[in-house]
């Protein structure tokens, strides 16, 4: 029998910015995916309209494109086993709960919100202080194991509210295989009777997960670890539907950390701490508050994902820089970790500046272009073409260029005289004043000829080269950083050189 065809999904619902963990587990996906020559599905679980927020779908998208993380079949692009948001799905997911009710493993609850707090409060003790509605509470409740048929009839006839809820077995051993952490256990009197369909209709996670993943044929499903305790909920409904054989392999991934290890990273972190802990910039169209990401902060793309990837996976062969080629090609689930992987940001950082290294001068040029856009600064694909391959270097993220390299298009606004003013004399000036004005027929105007007259000056003026590089650096720059300084002043030009210093020498 052929083996069939890998499917993967990631299934987000749209409720908000897309954190860290989120887009591990959507890079672990793809890479699988790709590995394994098989499918990447992108699925909306959009059935919780209570916390359903205006945008974030379209942002999900949008940060998975900014990644390069595009799905083979997704709500925009379609696909066989659509449609691809569960809102849109949810005439699907009745029958198979009513197939459990009829089976005897779930079953109609008719509570009121009043009657679930009150059997909270009445079951409430020091050893159970959030009690559920489990094996125990069920007995009390008013529901189709407690009414009669009759009475169950005439309730759903009236159209009375309800749910249905799984029926959890009370001593069962619920086993699987995970990939990543191996033989699991759970033990069903520990689970309470979730519920499968609300009364609106729309399944919960619980069922619309097994569905979905049933009838998309989903080989492989990867999730973070917080979801482990809902694991042996699915692998019953798998096997009361009668979909054991069918039931994808499931690999639970470790937690991203706090940069201390302690805990699961929050965005209440990045905002104590200073740093991003979502892809791109977010704002809540319910509160108006904005949360900054990774790509507004001034990463690259590459580098993101190179750094996500080694947050709790490896190859083994101690390498750090990969490109994305070389992540599909290396990437194996028994290279996961089942600890929870630190997040270090100054170590994001430096995975940051090697990319930047890394590419070529075109390749970063759209986001440096952007960069210098932001900042308002008129710059040209030529003139930044020229500059790029000169500071990137000194660059650890995007709008570092702009620092390093803005002087070129935009003359300094101030300059650092407190580096210049305590060795600065007469003489100095006099020597610039001679030199300025022999700038304006040197030719031809390039670097090395720039520096030799300049060399020429100083030594007839009896000062040593050496003192007189920072004050010119700092006349054309603004401060003590950037290329090698006639590099600078060849190509601001000859006009602009020669503007830079006398308006330099006005304020020294």
């Amino acid at each position: 029998m052929p083996e069939k065809k890998v499917r993967v999904r990631f299934a987000p619902s749209p409720t908000g910015g897309l954190h860290l963990g989120g887009v591990r587990t959507v890079l672990y996906n793809y890479l699988f995916a790709r590995n394994m020559g098989g499918d990447f599905v992108l699925r909306i679980e959009d059935t919780d309209q209570n916390r359903f927020v205006e945008g974030a779908e379209q942002y999900i998208l949008d940060c998975l494109r900014w990644c390069g993380l595009e799905p083979d079949e997704s709500p925009v692009s379609g696909g066989p086993f659509g449609p691809y948001r569960q809102s849109e799905r949810k005439s699907m997911y009745r029958p198979y709960a009513e197939q459990l009710v009829s089976q005897g493993q779930a079953y109609y609850a008719f509570d009121t919100p009043e009657e679930l707090e009150a059997m909270r409060t009445r079951f409430k003790s020091d050893q159970n202080p959030s009690p559920q509605y489990d094996a125990k509470a069920r007995s009390r409740m008013r529901n189709s194991l407690t009414l009669s048929d009759t009475e169950t009839r005439a309730l759903l006839s009236q159209g009375t509210p309800h749910v249905i809820r799984i029926k959890m077995p009370e001593q069962e051993t619920v086993r699987f295989t995970d990939m990543v952490r191996g033989e699991v256990s759970f033990d069903t009197g520990t689970v309470d009777d979730k519920v499968l369909l609300k009364g609106d209709g729309m399944p919960t996670y619980h069922l619309a997960v097994v569905v979905d993943d049933y009838l998309m044929k989903i080989t492989h499903a990867f999730r973070g670890e917080e979801w482990l305790p809902s694991a042996p909920v699915h692998v019953l409904l798998w096997k009361y539907l009668g979909w054991e054989n069918d039931m994808p392999q499931w690999a639970h991934l470790p937690l991203i950390l706090k940069p201390d290890g302690h805990g699961k990273l929050s965005k209440r972190d990045g905002d104590r701490l200073g740093f991003p802990v979502f892809a791109m910039n977010w704002t809540d169209p319910r509160t108006g508050e904005q949360t900054e990401g990774f790509r507004e902060r001034g990463f690259l793309p590459q580098a993101f994902i190179n750094m996500l990837a080694l947050l709790g996976w490896n190859d083994g062969s101690g390498q750090e820089i990969f490109t994305i080629e070389e992540l599909v090609s290396r990437f194996s689930m028994e290279r996961v970790h089942k600890g929870g992987a630190r997040f270090d940001f100054e170590k994001a950082k430096w995975f940051n500046h090697e990319w930047i290294k890394k590419l070529h001068a075109e390749e970063l040029l759209p986001y440096v272009r952007k960069a210098f856009a932001d900042k308002g600064i008129p710059a040209t694909d030529a003139g930044l073409m020229r500059i790029i391959p000169m500071v990137k270097d000194r660059c650890t993220l995007l709008g570092d260029f702009t620092e390093q390299a803005g002087f070129f298009f935009i003359a300094p606004a101030g300059y650092d005289l407190a580096a210049v003013q305590p060795k600065w004399s007469e003489g100095k000036k006099s020597f610039f004043e001679e030199w300025v004005t022999a700038l304006a027929g040197l030719e031809p105007w390039e670097a090395p000829v720039l520096e030799t007259s300049f060399k020429e000056a100083a030594e007839r003026a009896g000062i040593k080269t050496g003192e007189l590089l920072l004050p010119l650096r700092i006349m054309l720059v603004g401060g003590k950083f950037g290329p090698p300084v006639f590099e600078i002043a060849a190509i601001i030009g000859r006009e602009e050189t020669i503007h830079r210093i006398r308006k330099a020498l006005q304020a020294f």
